[in-house]
């Protein structure tokens, strides 16, 4: 299981991180990607991190303000967000899966989501 955590409310320009703790099993071989789905629409990729932690990819638009990284003695992978947006509302959800020949993420497992908030 995956299960993200540390979502709240925030005021634009904060920070905030997730953390996507993984139980019974581990995910240490696998991709581990984060993905975001805002009131009304679909769900949309954010950002991606390869076995090591030495890959790293992101989405156009939290480029430079969003970092992933992962623990994988800990089993958790974290979603630093900062410079947050009102338009960075939604419900964000981690996943563990790999990455298609075409470079498409291709997920799994899905985790439950945790809700981030941003006022302006």
């Amino acid at each position: 299981q995956l299960q993200a955590c540390g979502g709240g409310l925030v005021q634009a320009w904060g920070s905030l991180r997730l953390p996507c703790a993984a139980s019974g099993r581990t995910f240490s071989s696998y991709v581990m990607g984060w993905f975001r789905q805002a009131p009304g629409k679909e769900r949309e990729f954010v950002s991606r991190i390869n076995w090591s932690g030495g890959s790293t990819y992101y989405a156009d638009f939290v480029k430079g303000r969003f970092t992933i990284s992962r623990d994988n003695a800990k089993n958790t992978v974290y979603l630093q967000m900062n410079s947050l947006k009102p338009e960075d509302t939604a419900v964000y959800s981690c996943a563990a899966g790999r990455v298609s020949p075409s470079g498409s993420y291709l997920s799994d497992y899905w985790g439950q989501g945790t809700l981030v908030t941003v006022s302006s």
